[in-house]
């Protein structure tokens, strides 16, 4: 056993969010958390981890369980070189590396079989001890393996972190975790930022991991592939189901129809319990019949009706005037990002025009650019070349990285500064229609489950109604409802004449909405292709 929760609950703000939760984690199991957004995932893999307290309840661990916990957004210091930060990650190991190295310097100078001698060989001897049980002798092997599964094989190691992207940063975050090669490891949506090579890599890696990994992902392929349970949070509750996606799904439907057919049932004794009881009361001949009943109805223990329809979202982006025919010009383009000396040039010499009414996806594998292309549209990171927005042209931005958010501030507070003429019942009625609703509003956005905090960034977007969209991997926080959202609402974007640029890897988004991929590869936009083509 490695991790038991039993009867554990936990809330904010007066909502409680986890009811009674009882689940147990053991050594090698390879475990899905699934739940629509909100439903508590990252708060039960906080108290997991340790990070947050439970309300109620107790949280037993392993004695000196290590845990390595990949969080949606991944923390990297901006000062360190990649090398400092895989060395954070095996700071025990590459330590111990260096005593034995010490101890073995010394002992080539002192006498053999002497008292010091011995003592020098003790030390090693426990060292050595230590290093195996590190696994630093395949230390090297790891690292290189897990950097190239990853997509690093290529990169400086002396480079900053700061010069990564986003999602290069989310992965090489995932990259220190695995070397750390703890006994439990959470991954919260650690597939975002892949692409299928390295997607098929990790998986692979997963099968093969002797320690036991907790996972959400709304990749359902992923969690067919990889886990043998799943635990699906749904209404405060958590239930358990064996094997992988494809068999959840059969086991949810057959536990449902088992939970509406009770449900019925139930409903109909206590209508005929209480119709007996509201035309017998006043009858004195049958005041003990009567009286049991109500007895009854009063010990019995009201089912909840099994799967209610879920709400539905409703939102739109909304915009006031045309933008002129040519609404995007790019010349001679070019980005570099990093220091002269350990960074990389992306891409140079990238021209294209953009018409009134495209649709348009940017496409690549991970770390060719994407995301620096859209920043550099939009002059948030500096380039060569002309970029240059044509007239009439209103942008909204969202960020994959929702930099624009400050964490500190509450829902309705990160919002209201960015339009602070709009009254609290507009912003409230629109995150409403997105389903930020009552007290969630007054959060923090650093207590928001990733999921959410795009929700916000979505409802800034509205009120800017603007004509010109860009859209940096808008899915990569959302679940499986949340995915279909999405792909809602850029159907319906289909229809305006506005421009849509949007970097995605979600293959359904891109076959709705674009009339245009560009794909960067080798540093240049070397293909356009046609949507049918796909």
């Amino acid at each position: 056993m490695l991790v038991t929760l039993t009867d554990v609950s936990k809330g904010f703000l007066d909502e409680t969010i986890l009811e009674k939760i009882n689940m147990s984690i053991n050594e090698g199991d390879k475990i899905g958390l699934m739940g629509v957004n909100g439903a508590g995932k990252t708060t039960l893999l906080n108290i997991i981890a340790g990070i947050l307290p439970c309300d109620e309840g107790t949280v037993s661990k392993k004695s000196n369980l290590e845990i390595g916990y990949l969080q949606q957004n991944e923390a990297l210091d901006d000062d360190n070189t990649l090398e400092e930060e895989i060395k954070s990650a095996l700071e025990r190991t590459y330590t111990v590396r260096r005593l034995m190295a010490e101890i073995s310097a010394k002992m080539a100078s002192v006498d053999v079989g002497s008292d010091g001698y011995k003592r020098l060989e003790s030390e090693y001897a426990a060292l050595d001890n230590e290093y195996t049980a590190l696994d630093g002798y395949t230390a090297d092997t790891r690292i290189n393996r897990v950097l190239t599964g990853l997509g690093f094989r290529d990169f400086d190691l002396k480079m900053k972190t700061s010069a990564l992207s986003g999602g290069e940063k989310m992965r090489f975050g995932m990259a220190k975790i695995l070397l750390r090669n703890p006994e439990l490891l959470i991954l919260d949506e650690p597939t975002n930022h892949l692409d299928f090579s390295m997607l098929a890599w990790l998986e692979d890696y997963i099968k093969s991991y002797k320690g036991a990994v907790l996972t959400v992902s709304h990749d359902r392929y992923f969690l067919d592939n990889i886990v043998s349970s799943i635990y699906e949070i749904e209404q405060k509750h958590i239930y358990k189901y064996k094997g992988g996606y494809s068999a959840f799904i059969k086991q949810k439907e057959e536990r449902l129809r088992v939970l509406e057919k009770e449900y019925d049932k139930q409903q109909q004794e206590l209508t005929a319990m209480r119709d007996y009881v509201s035309r017998n009361l006043a009858r004195s001949s049958s005041s003990n019949s009567v009286g049991s009943r109500v007895k009854a109805l009063e010990k019995m223990e009201i089912m909840q009706k099994p799967n209610p329809r879920p709400k539905d979202i409703h939102f739109k982006f909304d915009y006031d005037v045309e933008p002129h025919k040519t609404v995007l010009t790019v010349k001679d383009m070019g980005v570099h990002v990093g220091d002269r000396v350990t960074g990389k040039q992306l891409y140079d010499n990238i021209s294209l025009e953009v018409l009134c009414g495209d649709k348009i996806a940017i496409v690549g594998k991970n770390g060719v650019g994407k995301s620096s292309f859209l920043k550099a549209i939009m002059k948030r990171i500096s380039c060569s070349g002309t970029v240059r927005f044509g007239g009439n042209v209103k942008v909204a931005y969202f960020d994959q990285e929702l930099r624009d958010l400050n964490l500190n501030d509450t829902v309705i507070e990160a919002v209201h500064k960015q339009f602070p003429t709009k009254t609290d019942f507009e912003i409230r009625s629109a995150l409403g229609r997105l389903l930020i609703e009552d007290e969630a509003v007054f959060k923090r956005v650093r207590e928001l489950s990733g999921a959410n905090r795009a929700k916000v960034q979505f409802c800034i977007i509205m009120f800017k109604r603007a004509n010109v969209l860009i859209l940096d991997e808008p899915t990569n926080s959302l679940d499986s409802e949340g995915v279909e959202m999405v792909k809602s609402l850029v159907q319906r974007e289909k229809e305006r004449q506005s421009l849509v640029i949007i970097a995605c890897h979600e293959y359904e988004i891109l076959k709705s909405l674009s009339d245009i991929i560009y794909s960067i590869e080798d540093g240049k936009i070397i293909d356009v292709v046609e949507t049918g083509e796909l």
